[in-house]
């Protein structure tokens, strides 16, 4: 069986577009377990009625349960937008391979 240069580079265009799949879904991967963590911290401030703190470059400040509740909350809002845009780019890479992959194996089929 022969392969076209066309096909080739479709094959090729293929893997790389798997590839990228395989680093959103690491990204996504990392930012999921910031929100669980984020998360675990808030609840946290929940139950804890002891005075809060925060690490900033390796400095251990005191700081109020109130103010670490907006930053954290915030922190969360920000997350879980990036994990919502990794989901859309990943959908939409996912479509572009489907595509690609009928393509090419209707190609090879010929």
């Amino acid at each position: 069986m022969n392969i076209t240069k066309d096909q080739e580079s479709k094959i090729q265009e293929l893997q790389l577009i798997e590839q990228n799949i395989q680093n959103l879904l690491l990204q996504k991967q990392k930012f999921q377990q910031e929100q669980i963590e984020v998360e675990n911290a808030l609840n946290e401030l929940k139950t804890n009625k002891e005075t809060p703190y925060k690490i900033v470059n390796n400095i251990m400040f005191e700081t109020s349960s109130e103010e670490l509740k907006k930053e954290l909350t915030s922190k969360k809002e920000v997350v879980s937008i990036r994990i919502k845009n990794l989901e859309k780019q990943e959908e939409e890479v996912r479509k572009k391979a489907d595509s690609l992959q009928k393509e090419v194996l209707k190609n090879l089929k010929q």
